[in-house]
């Protein structure tokens, strides 16, 4: 069963000639408490606000067999219906910004980590945070990241991958890491497979990363400009823009 506990913020940004929303519902609905997500969308200037209705992730999908690209896609929709369905529903009146038209673009995704050929979601214990990590050295980390964009009421949606690897050095400790960053109260088993590479102490241990830093920390910004612009063209295929 879904929980029913709900997260809300409001985040604004200040208008600008570049603002990737023009011509777009405002502020987008961003369906996730995740904190990097909410610094992505601040670094890209794009308003929004916070309605979360989370879902029982662990029932979908197969881990041991689906594609990692497909398993996220999944995750992200299945995110994506059961907040419209609440929208709609009218279960989020009281978390929805005040004074706003009733149409959104609600934003949802999911991300896992691959490693030698297994799929890592957010490690449970401190220990298989550690287990995670230590593999890196050897076995390179790849992020897979979707990004669903759903338009209420109209339910035209978009949706996207994006991947990236991160090469660490062979020379560091993966047990000391995770309780540097513990130390720190760093929040490392909220992160797909620990992954925290935002984080200068992970900073100092990665010789190059194959794609982008944003899509390791779990929001593609190309994957969104570009999603953003596919329901624009949507919208106006259906008149609605």
């Amino acid at each position: 069963m879904s929980s029913t506990t709900t997260t809300t913020s409001t985040t604004t940004t200040e208008n600008n000639n570049n603002n990737p929303l023009e011509g777009l519902p405002s502020p987008i609905l961003l369906g996730s408490a995740s904190f990097t997500r909410k610094l992505i969308l601040k670094e890209m200037n794009i308003p929004f606000h916070i309605v979360v209705r989370p879902i029982d992730e662990k029932n979908l999908g197969d881990r041991t067999q689906d594609p990692p690209a497909h398993l996220v896609m999944t995750l992200g929709k299945a995110k994506a219906d059961h907040l419209v369905q609440e929208i709609q529903a009218g279960r989020c009146d009281d978390d929805l910004p005040p004074n706003t038209p009733k149409e959104w673009i609600v934003l949802t995704g999911d991300q896992v980590v691959t490693c030698d050929g297994k799929i890592l979601e957010k490690p449970e214990s401190v220990d298989e945070a550690k287990q995670f990590v230590s593999q890196y050295p050897t076995h390179p980390p790849s992020t897979v990241g979707s990004c669903v964009l759903t338009h209420v009421p109209s339910g035209i949606q978009v949706a996207g991958v994006d991947t990236a690897t991160v090469h660490f050095k062979n020379t560091f400790s993966g047990d000391a890491l995770v309780d540097e960053l513990l130390k720190q109260g760093e929040p490392i088993l909220s992160c797909a497979g620990g992954l925290m590479v935002e984080h200068p102490s992970v900073k100092a241990n990665i010789e190059r990363i194959d794609g982008t830093e944003d899509s390791v920390m779990g929001l593609s910004k190309d994957l969104v400009l570009r999603l953003l612009q596919e329901m624009k063209q949507e919208l106006h295929k259906a008149n609605l823009l």
